[in-house]
């Protein structure tokens, strides 16, 4: 290391030290230097609806080009309060419920930050989404993990209320659940729920793959809000986004549901991260949430389509897989394979074969937990995971 690098690492904070960038978008940019199917990064290759973009588009000509409320246009808000109503049962107070927000990613860090404090521990399953750590981080708090467990991604009773203390503020739930495709039950949500209510406990629950459900004949597969449970309401952040429902991860448009006193902290937080989601945008998002049930019908049962049409590949050609009950991601288990860990795997499957995936060590507190599991998405055209598919038949 030169005297320069060392002089300049003096200049990061410890905070930015304790984390690496994002592995899930390092994927997409090896994808795009070796020519590779990617199926690492969630974010469709189709195109969103053309009536949602028609709208963008006729907002912007209608000159909707300047800053919205700083917490939200009035008629997303009310849009949202409406489809909230409409799909989970809860009566939302748009002018003191709710947070527009640049994508649920900064929903998530200015809800965080503007509840927890320095010494505070926010609770989060794993494999999590790797965000979810840098920003227990960046909020001055200390993550405390506990596993969910293969095949069907259960955790363990004791060992959840063994890390709840007086010390704990929140817990992160992603449900459906990214990277697992795991939808927590009735019953598992319950177990969270007494324990917030016994520590007086925060919910940080990321509903983004809300819609994305994969029915079973032997068991239930329904998407539950911490916030429908006793008690939850005044405990649960709903952070979601239009990102994945309406296939525009790019506009960055996302939403935090809270009681009134958190929503106060956040709209400060978000105010001076951000200012505001992109106007134009948020007028198609008045639109989009408008759209009857049949729109959640079909989107549902387009990407149980794809599931279908990559997962019997992915274990034909080797791999241990998860049959995901939600959202559009596939974990598997690579130990057929016989290679030293999932990086070596990973840079492979990217190098060799033309496929790109995430490697399973980014999702978890201690990288040797993931080293033999890897993550496919499956939010992609017929074409594409056709193409996957042809090219991954070489690992046989």
């Amino acid at each position: 290391m030169t005297a320069r690098s060392v002089s300049d690492q003096r200049h990061v904070s410890r905070k930015a030290s304790l984390f690496t960038e994002s592995v899930i978008r390092e994927m997409t940019r090896e994808a795009l230097k070796h020519g590779a199917v990617n199926l690492s990064q969630g974010f469709p290759d189709f195109a969103a609806p053309e009536d949602i973009k028609r709208v963008a588009m006729q907002a912007i000509s209608d000159d909707i080009n300047q800053y919205a409320i700083t917490w939200g246009a009035r008629d997303f808000r009310e849009a949202i309060a409406r489809k909230t109503k409409w799909y989970l049962g809860l009566d939302i107070d748009p002018e003191t419920e709710i947070t527009v927000t640049c994508g649920s990613t900064e929903g998530m860090i200015a809800a965080m930050m503007a509840t927890v404090d320095p010494g505070d521990e926010v609770v989060i399953f794993e494999p999590f989404y790797e965000n979810y750590a840098p920003d227990a981080i960046l909020s001055d708090a200390t993550p405390r993990y506990v596993p969910l467990l293969a095949p069907d991604w259960t955790f363990g009773e004791e060992e959840l209320r063994n890390v709840f203390n007086a010390h704990t503020k929140a817990i992160i739930l992603c449900n459906p659940n990214n990277p697992t495709g795991k939808v927590f039950t009735k019953a598992e949500l319950e177990i969270v729920a007494e324990l917030c209510r016994e520590f007086d406990v925060l919910c940080f629950t990321d509903e983004i793959y809300e819609h994305i459900l994969y029915p079973r004949h032997d068991a239930e597969v329904k998407h539950i809000s911490m916030a429908q449970l006793p008690g939850m309401r005044e405990r649960t952040v709903i952070v979601n986004s239009m990102s994945k429902t309406y296939s525009v991860t790019g506009w960055r448009v996302g939403y935090c549901i809270a009681p009134p006193a958190i929503t106060d902290g956040i709209r400060k937080v978000h105010d001076f991260l951000t200012v505001g989601a992109a106007a134009p945008l948020q007028a198609a998002g008045a639109y989009a949430l408008s759209l009857p049930a049949s729109y959640y019908d079909r989107l549902a049962s387009e990407y149980r389509a794809r599931r279908d049409l990559l997962l019997p590949v992915l274990q034909q050609v080797g791999f241990k897989t998860f049959s995901p009950d939600g959202a559009y991601y596939i974990m598997t288990d690579i130990s057929e394979f016989d290679f030293a860990d999932d990086v070596e795997f990973t840079r492979h499957l990217i190098r060799e074969v033309g496929v790109a995936c995430v490697p399973g060590s980014s999702f978890y507190s201690v990288p040797e937990r993931g080293q033999q599991q890897v993550r496919f998405c499956f939010c992609k055209t017929d074409e594409t995971l056709n193409l996957a598919a042809s090219r991954l038949q070489t690992l046989r």
